[in-house]
């Protein structure tokens, strides 16, 4: 799945190991992702065989075709924000649990459906034919992928959860003389047992107390990430599958009919075109517009953006959901040599924004945020 969805504009899931941004509520551990049945008997595995086998398994570009349900749970810690009612909203798909049904029978035969109360939205695939279909707006739009337009965001769904996969890859990408790496009792996971691998940051400057990948014993595919704030007994984020299926789906899964009665919107090899290169202008515009670089390695590395002048007034004109806001209050006042700003602590990101317009984020504790801002 990684290598479908990881080029999309996707409102993810849930804040990434190493967010870069911070948008969630506090709330419930919602549905557990897997319950205790006993250890189930795998054959015996160092923590380096295990990442081995799963970089072997995934290298290259390869994917493994499935089906199945994946839950993403988040606990963040923050105030309860608005901007929660659209199963597509960041608000919804940031906080509390969200569930999706997933089809993956190779790169062009995909299909997302993101699950809410009352109401689906659904992304597929079926080789250039594109579907996007919403049952809250009652609208299924269509685009089909041509050759110049197969690698552009055309190509994918516009918007797509954090998978297991995705999540363990970032979290593997950090493993190194930072990190103690173990190898925990096996689990059952989605009906299947799996190895289990600890993830530790060596740093205590780190909000990750430890990241744990429950790894499937025959294909290596991760079936559930939890990563643990510094301390806690019960993971601040989980994402993982409660069911899954390691075959290649039935070809009726990427087939789509708008449902009677519903708008259908067709864009067409051009309209597409277009608004890929309106998507490409806005991107270059924005890279003008502000600098971002990261300031040190590892589990405390820290970004930093500098917002071009009246970015954040004008962001907050737009805000008509009040999400915005609503973060500004929950952020405490700080100053320092630095300067002044707002501070904004999660049980996993600290974000620093500056009066000046610069913004530093961070997995970290506070005072490196600063450390990183006296360094201008």
């Amino acid at each position: 799945m990684a290598s479908t969805f990881k080029s999309s504009r996707a409102v993810r899931w849930a804040v990434p190991v190493g967010v870069i941004a911070v948008v969630g509520a506090a709330a419930g551990a919602g549905p557990v992702i897997a319950a205790a049945q006993g250890s189930p008997s795998l054959p015996p595995k160092t923590a380096a065989q295990l990442i081995a086998a799963v970089q072997q398994a995934h290298g290259q570009g390869k994917v493994q075709p499935l089906s199945g349900t994946v839950v993403e749970n988040a606990s963040l810690g923050l105030p309860a924000l608005p901007g929660g009612g659209s199963s597509t909203s960041p608000m919804s798909l940031l906080s509390g649990s969200n569930t999706a049904r997933v089809w993956y029978g190779d790169e062009t035969h995909v299909r997302l459906a993101l699950l809410s109360t009352g109401s689906e939205t659904d992304f597929i695939r079926n080789g250039q034919d594109t579907w996007e279909w919403s049952s809250d707006q009652n609208t299924a739009t269509y685009r089909k992928v041509t050759e110049q337009a197969k690698h552009s965001e055309a190509a994918t769904p516009s918007k797509t959860p954090m998978t297991p996969q995705q999540a363990a890859d970032q979290a593997l990408a950090a493993v190194g003389k930072t990190t103690d790496v173990r190898v925990d009792p096996t689990a059952h996971v989605a009906g299947r047992d799996a190895y289990e691998l600890a993830l530790t940051p060596k740093d205590n400057r780190s909000l990750i107390g430890r990241v744990r990948l429950a790894l499937d014993g025959k294909t290596y595919v991760p079936l559930r990430v939890q990563v643990f704030a510094r301390g806690a007994n019960s993971p601040a984020f989980q994402v993982g599958f409660t069911s899954v299926t390691f075959s290649k789906p039935a070809a009726a899964n990427f087939a789509f009919t708008p449902p009677a009665g519903a708008k259908v919107v067709r864009k067409t090899a051009s309209t597409a075109g277009s608004d890929a290169k309106t998507r490409e202008k806005k991107v270059e515009a924005g890279r003008s517009a502000a600098d971002t670089s990261t300031i040190g390695t590892g589990w405390t590395a820290v970004k930093r953006l500098t917002l071009p002048q009246n970015a954040q007034q004008n962001a907050q004109q737009k805000d008509k959901s009040g999400m915005m806001s609503a973060l500004q209050k929950a952020a405490t006042p700080v100053s320092g040599s630095w300067g002044s700003g707002k501070l904004l602590r999660t049980k996993l990101v600290s974000v620093l924004l500056t009066d000046d317009g610069r913004v530093y984020v961070g997995a970290v504790t506070p005072d490196v945020l600063e450390q990183a801002a006296a360094h201008k």
